[in-house]
């Protein structure tokens, strides 16, 4: 079959953008209760400097709740910094941390230390300002990698919050943190927050979100359609974006404006799931 390309595509279904596209604005996300509450949690732990630990499956949703995470702390108060290599020696992280703050990653690791010491106590002190550190694919963080970042939490002998720290990571996190070793990690995280695949009728209404907000018809997708895509999915987010799309390439072949089952069930030949 001959590549769609996104103006066609548009053109066919007469949509305004693109459809289920990772590029989706924050601001244009579906307001799921779960993912809002969730988001709410971290937003309370970073407002009170505690440290949090978010665990999500693939395909959840986790980087665009990062993102929200991200765009709603208000810059003028918060000063946050990403890391996503995480698979590091302890001096190779605090390499990549450092990086992320923009400070000279050079020296040792206990040089290292102190420096992202330092500059969080600078940033807090001086320049008004929350540091937030927010470490993604934690699940392949070495232990004792791990286990050291405790030690960017503590200042003046645990009196004093400065850091907050965010770990984010896939089911295998949790494994982790659990480890006998990481005990003193884990009492310094003050909340666990989850995502979960869509149900059904979420995952339904996703869908008719995405369509909407592309200019298109919500009801694109008929009922069985939608049936058949929540059964091969099971309400992973990524998951339902790649078969959706790739349906309605089938569809448009074919010259249909609407996708029932049998295009769904062909679209997923297309795909790994």
């Amino acid at each position: 079959m001959k590549k769609s390309s996104v103006p066609e595509l548009r053109a066919h279904f007469g949509l305004s953008a693109s459809p289920f596209t990772r590029e989706i604005p924050t601001s244009e996300r579906w307001v799921h209760p779960a993912f809002e509450q969730t988001l709410s949690e971290l937003l309370s732990s970073v407002e009170q400097r505690f440290s949090a630990v978010l665990i999500a499956p693939a395909g959840t949703g986790k980087t665009l709740l990062l993102r929200t995470l991200l765009s709603t702390l208000p810059q003028a108060r918060y000063r946050l910094h990403q890391v996503h290599v995480t698979s590091l020696s302890k001096r190779d992280m605090y390499r990549e941390i450092a990086a992320a703050l923009g400070i000279e990653a050079a020296g040792t690791y206990p040089g290292l230390v102190r420096k992202l010491q330092d500059h969080y106590r600078q940033s807090s002190e001086q320049d008004g300002l929350r540091p937030v550190l927010l470490i993604d694919e934690a699940q392949d963080m070495r232990p004792d990698v791990l286990a050291t970042l405790r030690i960017l939490t503590n200042f003046d002998m645990d009196s004093r919050l400065l850091l907050s720290l965010v770990l984010c990571g896939d089911s295998r996190l949790r494994p982790l943190l659990e480890l006998p070793a990481l005990e003193p990690v884990r009492q310094r995280i003050a909340h666990f927050a989850t995502l979960r695949p869509l149900s059904r009728q979420e995952s339904a209404q996703y869908i008719e979100h995405r369509l909407a907000i592309s200019g298109g018809d919500s009801k694109l997708f008929d009922e069985q359609g939608l049936d058949a895509l929540y059964e091969i999915t099971r309400g992973n987010l990524r998951a339902l974006n790649h078969l959706c799309r790739k349906a309605m390439e089938l569809a448009m072949r074919d010259g249909l404006k609407h996708v029932g089952p049998s295009l769904v069930i062909a679209a997923r030949q297309s795909l790994l799931l």
